[in-house]
């Protein structure tokens, strides 16, 4: 695909997509699924205090794109990380979009002054760099290993040891 495909192909699955799938660079890291905005060529997540869990990002990050109908992978592009101060013009700008957005707010109104104290909003730019395409799909699993515990799942005996079980509730010799 040319630059203008990739970049078209960008834009349009991340403005439809309901969720996005961010990972920040580095190793061991792996991705959150997150609800953003897609404004002015840029992802907007809001992130901290009682709104949604998002990794910590600092200046690069990955954004995985799922198909709307099959769910699949569909594109992962390289964004730039700029965090958006509470005071500022594109603070401003973004803010009114991202209450529209939102769902079930439980202060209404008074949520930007909230998410002002207490919350971080990323403005997440694409580079122009994918990792995955349509036409060049990753064949990494991209699952996490699970973490080492000491637990395990009891696992019954099977039938053939020492034979089937006893019948119960008949005395031998009675019928």
């Amino acid at each position: 695909m040319d630059a203008d495909a990739i970049a078209a192909l960008v834009e349009e699955a991340t403005k439809r997509a309901g969720l996005i799938w961010v990972r920040a660079a580095g190793e061991r890291q792996h991705s959150q699924p997150v609800w953003h905005l897609w404004q002015d060529g840029s992802a907007y997540v809001l992130t901290g205090g009682i709104e949604q869990e998002a990794p910590a990002l600092t200046d690069r990050a990955y954004v995985t794109v799922a198909s709307k109908d099959k769910g699949s992978r569909l594109v992962t592009w390289v964004a730039n990380v700029e965090v958006v101060e509470p005071d500022s013009e594109q603070w401003d700008a973004v803010v009114p979009n991202l209450l529209g957005k939102r769902l079930n707010l439980p202060d209404g109104e008074a949520a930007p002054q909230r998410w002002a104290r207490e919350c971080v909003l990323y403005r997440l730019t694409p580079t122009g760099d994918v990792t995955e395409t349509p036409d060049e799909p990753t064949t990494h699993a991209h699952a996490i290993p699970p973490p080492p515990s000491p637990a395990r799942t009891r696992v019954p005996r099977p039938l053939h040891l020492r034979g089937r079980p006893a019948r119960r509730g008949r005395q031998p010799g009675t019928t």
